[in-house]
């Protein structure tokens, strides 16, 4: 049931804070029963949106029509969802799935102690919660993640990771689990920051440290495969010559963490991995720290690699090349921010060249503020131009790619998290509390809406609402909400 915020465009879902499922007891999963179960078919709407990023490439760009345009979109009304956790990440929507025998449009957030919930989204209902078993031993502790969870191809499960370092697939019919994997042995340090992926079969997952980069860590790449859960293969960017998943204390060197918020990036015509490592050694060899490293699609092979001529610096500073993801632009270009506040334009075939790579990029530009560089920039194509759209904690800004090259086409001193272009709008959230809405060739602001503060949250954009988490994954708390702003 939704009842009315007092003064405010805002509605309040109760009966969230219910019994969790038991992982280890499938069975017991509890699906909350539908508050009219004689209407039927709830789905209306006709789009899904699968993972963060939107695609496998994290393009961030859904050519989707919305309904939302630039005319409607301040007629836009905010409500609200009560939950039982914070969800520093992004949701994800299927439409039409079938939850205790009725069809619904449904949401799928993880908290960042772990715990997944399926929500209906036309009333704000906690359908099911999935709820790790050893949550007591982490729940309020610095052990947290911020990853998004993924959809199967199949609409039939969701993969979901949780800080005691595993992955798990659940039924997206009442949540129950078909299989757990471990992709860490020392889940207290290595931490599954990233967002989830998945390509051919396979679910794609990468691990970082935590704040402080207290050692043993190392980032690697884990993939998994859909059906069984089964690891098929571990890389290892440090102590590379070494398949699986290893203890971290076997490892000579730490750190060199995969965080971006993308995580693992896909070419969807190649397969190929991409991803951006942390501070850690780099020697070229089997030590990759502070590096954008291409992967063959089953994470065998490093096909390309790249590190900056200053990468000793980068890692002596704590100026984390791999705060934020590889961006493919196309057309054979890769695109690298950092903690320097620096974007750099890579060439694959610089990149895919035989031996290691130290420096020899195509061109640099500034991050929007010459700032830290955490988020994962859009990449929207549109009437045969390519464009680039990112924000830091002090700008917004658009470039087009040309020649190799980003053009600056509009900057303003907005802050955002991740963008997303979605039926040709440009949403970006604040986290200082504002959701703002642009043109995207101008950078016009259409609307501007007041919510509350975040800190990685970013939104989506399906059928007639803007769904956006709010809340900070450090401030610990075990109750925050989400805000789904919809068309009246």
């Amino acid at each position: 049931m939704l009842v009315p915020a007092p003064g405010r465009f805002s509605l309040i879902a109760l009966g969230c804070l219910l019994q969790s499922c038991a992982e280890q007891a499938p069975s017991d999963a509890r699906v909350l029963p539908h508050p009219d179960s004689t209407i039927g078919d709830q789905s209306t709407s006709t789009h899904d949106w699968t993972r963060f990023g939107w695609d496998a490439a994290r393009s961030s760009a859904s050519l989707d029509a919305t309904g939302i345009t630039a005319a409607n979109v301040p007629t836009l009304r905010r409500q609200q969802i009560a939950i039982d956790g914070t969800v520093d990440a992004s949701p994800i929507f299927l439409h039409g799935v079938q939850i205790a025998s009725v069809k619904r449009d449904v949401l799928f957030v993880t908290t960042t102690y772990g715990k997944t919930l399926a929500i209906d989204v036309a009333t704000g209902t906690v359908l099911w919660r999935f709820t790790p078993s050893g949550l007591s031993t982490f729940e309020g502790t610095y052990r947290i993640t911020n990853a998004t969870p993924v959809a199967d191809p199949d609409r039939q499960s969701i993969y979901a990771a949780s800080p005691d370092g595993f992955v798990r697939k659940l039924s997206v019919s009442d949540g129950h689990v078909v299989w757990s994997a471990s992709i860490t042995s020392l889940a207290a340090r290595e931490k599954i920051a990233s967002s989830l992926n998945f390509d051919r079969g396979h679910v794609v997952a990468v691990t970082g440290g935590y704040i402080g980069d207290a050692p043993p860590y190392q980032g690697h790449v884990a993939i998994l495969d859909a059906a069984t859960g089964q690891v098929l293969h571990v890389w290892n960017s440090l102590c590379s010559d070494r398949t699986g998943v290893i203890d971290p204390k076997s490892c000579g060197e730490s750190d060199s963490a995969i965080w971006g918020r993308a995580g693992a990036v896909i070419d969807t015509v190649t397969g190929d991995i991409f991803v951006t490592t942390g501070n850690g050694r780099w020697d070229g060899r089997t030590f990759w720290g502070d590096a954008v490293l291409e992967l063959n699609a089953d994470a065998t092979q490093l096909v390309g690699n790249y590190t900056p001529t200053n990468t000793d610096m980068l890692n002596a500073s704590d100026a984390d090349l791999g705060s934020t993801s590889p961006v493919l632009l196309g057309g054979g270009l890769v695109a690298q921010g950092g903690k320097d506040g620096v974007i750099r334009v890579l060439e694959l075939t610089t990149v895919r060249a035989a031996g290691a790579h130290k420096g020899g990029e195509k061109t640099t530009v500034a991050t929007p503020s010459g700032n830290v560089l955490f988020t994962a920039p859009a990449v929207w194509r549109t009437g045969g131009t390519t464009w680039m759209f990112a924000a830091d904690n002090g700008a917004t800004a658009a470039w087009t790619v040309a020649d190799g090259q980003l053009k600056s086409m509009w900057q303003n001193r907005n802050g955002g998290t991740s963008p997303v272009v979605a039926g040709g709008l440009l949403y970006v959230y604040d986290p200082g509390g504002r959701l703002r809405v642009y043109d995207p060739p101008t950078g016009n602001v259409l609307a501007t809406f007041d919510c509350g503060s975040g800190h990685w949250n970013s939104p989506i954009v399906v059928d007639g609402m803007v769904v956006l988490p709010e809340g900070n994954a450090n401030s610990h708390r075990t109750a925050d909400v989400l805000d789904v702003f919809r068309l009246p």
